[in-house]
């Protein structure tokens, strides 16, 4: 199970490099649709890797 959290923070870190650098090309104004695109996908699956995350270590405080 440990492994499995490591693989995950793992991925989260990477996936915060890529928001980060995409709000970079975020323009003040005129916001492109595929940069925003690119946003929110990114932020979807970061949310999604937090809730595993989370699942993963209140089953691991369980045992």
């Amino acid at each position: 199970m440990q492994n499995r959290i490591d693989d995950i923070k793992k991925k989260m870190a990477a996936l915060e490099i890529l928001i980060k650098e995409t709000k970079t090309r975020l323009p003040a104004h005129s916001v492109k649709p595929p940069v925003m695109m690119d946003l929110i996908e990114y932020e979807d699956q970061y949310d999604a890797l937090q809730k595993q995350l989370n699942q993963l270590k209140n089953k691991q405080a369980l045992l």
